[in-house]
């Protein structure tokens, strides 16, 4: 069921640029009509201005190519706009909701994988929308045209051309399932060597004191060297495949002039005719060639959509929340039961209290007596899974967790300053808030 909800919930992002793709298909359509202008002047050229020899059909000819290649340079830089702008649309859209399913699910303990990696997600798809990849897939169903292009000049080479576009085709599928538990490897192993990076950086002072760092060091090393290899593994099968796609392409192009010289010395076709077909077949593989040069940014993405999917179905959107007055701090706990997060056991059963504006309560107890779940609880970070803690009567989950956290302070035991300045610390990074108040 959640699944199914964030499947639209990602998609309905995706379906704000509805008109955008539309107009994209429109420009692939044109571009990829424009691409006859080669093959159509070559014959002309070989077929018309040598035969006649006429200078001036050889200018007008060339001028009215120069207007049409530019007109086709023109429509792929636009098209070439619009996805990026399809992608930062996407990203945009998202960017909120992502930020803050990431950082609830870090405080739940909700899909800890996906969490921490749902940013670089979001930016993987980003990324994919304005990859040569995805400029391929709009060009897939011009093949058949070209093809068709090609049968026209002679079935023999039409024969040759589809022959081709099948073993590319067949390479494809194969390098997409040689290349994708190496990638999934890849960013498995990537993600450990990370997080390990990030906690041996958080932890920087307590691994100096007490003399760690070869070992850490070894550690880290370890999961590195993992992810280089999974890496490289997955770089060189798609490099392989890449380079024999490359390599039977221009063999087929060769294959098709070939082929297209026996027929003219047959006199079956014109040697106009027989340079356009080598023109039009490369054209008709190229997008074949280019999905499979980028098909680890396009399986990036995907694995990142299917993460996302995850960590939103996990997630549910901020819920609206009506705006209390503000409260008079009257904190109280009614038999609240506390288990923390992945945790089976409740840490806290049944507390009651009650704290009235104006009192100091110190809570003491030995480790795991539960004193942090209690403050994570009363700030607001932990739900009980029974009993009710209440602000002014209003249960915490009442209220929006940014206007709560102006109510409640929080002092963790690990403190950690946020990327920027003093002031900005202290304020929250509200710009709102007054020198005088910092």
């Amino acid at each position: 069921m959640h699944r199914n909800r964030i499947s639209n919930e990602l998609g309905a992002a995706r379906r704000q640029s509805r008109g955008i793709f539309w107009a994209v298909a429109l420009f692939s359509l044109l571009v990829n009509t424009l691409m006859l202008t080669g093959p159509l002047y070559m014959m002309n050229v070989y077929d018309r201005v040598l035969g006649s020899g006429s200078f001036e059909t050889l200018v007008s000819l060339t001028l009215i190519v120069a207007f049409l290649y530019l007109c086709m340079a023109l429509l792929d830089f636009v098209r070439g706009r619009l996805m990026a702008r399809i992608g930062a649309r996407f990203q945009s859209a998202l960017d909120k909701r992502v930020f803050s399913a990431a950082i609830r699910a870090r405080v739940t303990g909700q899909s800890p994988t996906e969490s921490a990696t749902a940013l670089k997600d979001l930016d993987a798809i980003q990324r994919a929308f304005v990859s040569p990849g995805t400029m391929a897939l709009f060009d897939l169903p011009f093949m058949p045209i070209f093809f068709m292009g090609i049968f026209l000049f002679h079935p023999w080479l039409g024969i040759l051309a589809l022959c081709g576009g099948g073993i590319l085709i067949v390479l494809s599928l194969a390098n997409q399932a040689a290349i994708k538990s190496p990638l999934q490897d890849a960013n498995i192993a990537s993600f450990r060597s990370e997080t390990m990076s990030d906690t041996v950086h958080n932890s920087a002072d307590m691994i100096q004191t007490l003399g760690m760092r070869q070992a850490v060091f070894a550690q880290w090393e370890t999961l590195r060297d993992a992810a280089l290899v999974a890496n490289m593994t997955a770089a060189d099968r798609n490099g392989g495949f890449a380079a024999t796609t490359r390599g039977i392409r221009l063999f087929l192009q060769s294959a098709m002039l070939g082929l297209g010289a026996y027929l003219v010395l047959e006199r079956q076709m014109t040697g106009g005719a027989m340079i356009a077909g080598s023109i039009l077949m490369g054209r008709a593989l190229a997008p074949v060639e280019q999905l499979i040069g980028a098909y680890p940014i396009l399986q990036r993405a995907r694995t990142g959509w299917e993460n996302l999917s995850r960590l939103l179905g996990a997630i549910a959107p901020d819920a609206a929340m009506t705006r209390l007055p503000k409260p008079a701090a009257v904190l109280e706990a009614q038999s609240i039961t506390v288990v923390p997060p992945n945790e089976a056991l409740a840490a806290l059963k049944s507390v009651s209290f009650r704290i009235e504006p104006g009192q100091a309560v110190g809570v003491i107890g030995p480790s795991g007596a539960g004193k942090s779940t209690l403050a994570k609880a009363v700030a607001g970070l932990w739900q009980p899974a029974g009993g009710t803690i209440r602000l002014d009567g209003a249960a915490l989950d009442q209220y929006d967790p940014d206007t709560l956290g102006r109510y409640i302070g929080y002092l963790p035991q690990t403190v950690r300053l946020l990327p920027g300045t003093i002031r900005q610390n202290i304020a929250r990074f509200d710009p709102q808030v007054a020198d005088e108040d910092v």
